[in-house]
C-alpha cells in the first residue's frame, strides 16, 4: 500500500494538534505559563520528597 491509497482518516490522529497549555497566578495575581522545565523540576522534588520519607522509616 503506498501513501496515495491509504484512508484520509487514519491519519486523523497525526494532524497538528493545539500545544496543551496551562499557567499558574503567582503572588501578585500575573498569569504564568507552565513549562516543561517546571513540572521536571516539580517531579524531582517529589520524588526527592519520596525518598527521603522512606529513609527516615
Amino acid at each position: 500500500m503506498s501513501l496515495q491509497h491509504s484512508n484520509p482518516d487514519s491519519n486523523s490522529a497525526k494532524r497538528a494538534q493545539p500545544p496543551v497549555t496551562g499557567a499558574i497566578i503567582d503572588a501578585q495575581g500575573r498569569e504564568v505559563p507552565i513549562t516543561e522545565q517546571m513540572i521536571q523540576e516539580a517531579c524531582k522534588e517529589l520524588e526527592a520528597s519520596r525518598v527521603k520519607k522512606v529513609q527516615k522509616g
